[in-house]
């Protein structure tokens, strides 16, 4: 005889959900894979995520700063330019990242047309 069964839907786990909360919004994952490699001025990083707009791009950047994943940092030039890089909590994302990245050459197909990034 089967055991009853006593929770028959657990709750998901709380730090899943924080985790998903920020990273499963559109284009932040992306947006910390392009700063994985180096800090990067606020053009180049537009250009490096085909489809983003300025203001999307701005309101993703602010969401990582406000949970210390990005820092803004402003050289006065002339010109003036700004540059964001990850912090110490955003670069340790790269495992996780890397491994998602290669479960998805395994397990997702790719697009037709493929992702539109630049070739490396």
């Amino acid at each position: 005889m089967r055991e009853p069964v006593t929770d028959p839907c657990k709750t998901v786990d709380s730090g899943m959900t924080r985790v998903f909360a920020l990273l499963g919004k559109r284009w932040t994952g992306l947006i910390v894979a392009v700063l994985m490699e180096r800090p990067v001025h606020f053009a180049d990083l537009r250009r490096a995520i085909p489809g983003i707009s300025e203001r999307m791009l701005s309101d993703r950047l602010t969401e990582l700063g406000a949970a210390g994943l990005v820092v803004r940092e402003v050289d006065e030039g002339p010109p003036l330019r700004v540059a964001y890089r990850l912090t110490e909590a955003g670069t340790a994302l790269e495992p996780a990242l890397k491994e998602l990245a290669v479960w998805a050459e395994k397990h997702l197909p790719e697009a037709e047309g493929g992702t539109g990034a630049c070739p490396r």
